[in-house]
């Protein structure tokens, strides 16, 4: 048994598609878009076959406040300390927020934290 993709709703398809792309070197599906319901989706690929599948629906509100149970983040692991620190600088020069620099946290990862461009926390490990 094993996850098949994650789902995140977002504002702005293309922006985050983007972003994955340029970031992360995902592959994009092509775009799915219900006329009936104004759903719209693509299904990002990383190199190892997960899956993150983006969406998007003009009814769609967010109302979820700081700290609320759900999900909290997405972890991309880059391979290595260097990775993590390489990453953090370039989204540092590209002007996303820095939730938290590169560390070893007390359970033993090692780790920094940003934000994307719609404010989902993307945790960058080994």
């Amino acid at each position: 048994m094993q996850i098949e993709h994650i789902a995140l709703w977002v504002k702005d398809l293309e922006k985050i598609r983007h972003f994955y792309e340029k970031y992360f070197g995902v592959n994009s599906s092509e775009l799915y878009h219900n006329q009936k319901t104004r759903f719209k989706s693509y299904f990002l690929s990383f190199d190892n076959g997960t899956r993150l599948e983006i969406m998007s629906k003009a009814d769609i509100i967010n109302e979820q406040p700081e700290n609320t149970l759900g999900y909290a983040h997405l972890s991309i692991s880059l391979g290595s300390k260097e990775k993590v620190i390489e990453y953090t600088e370039n989204f540092r020069k590209d002007g996303y927020k820095i939730i938290s620099e590169p560390r070893t946290t007390g359970d033993g990862y090692y780790e920094s934290v940003i934000s994307d461009p719609e404010n989902n926390l993307i945790e960058l490990t080994i």
